[in-house]
């Protein structure tokens, strides 16, 4: 089940993840929501973040 949560407007979101190899080679990966499960899902807030919300209602991963 992919990790949701909903911000203050009542929209339900859920965290996607997308590992990356750059240049250098080393891998990143890219944490993003969306309103629609898709590839990628996460089934928990990876280690050391916390969910936030902008001011304009958007959900963000934070360093804790």
């Amino acid at each position: 089940m992919a990790y949701s949560t909903t911000n203050s407007k009542g929209v339900t979101y859920y965290l996607h993840g997308k590992t990356r190899t750059l240049k250098s080679g080393k891998q990143s990966t890219l944490y993003f929501f969306s309103k629609e499960v898709k590839e990628g899902a996460l089934d928990s807030v990876p280690a050391g973040y916390v969910v936030s919300e902008t001011k304009n209602g958007l959900p963000v991963l934070k360093k804790a």
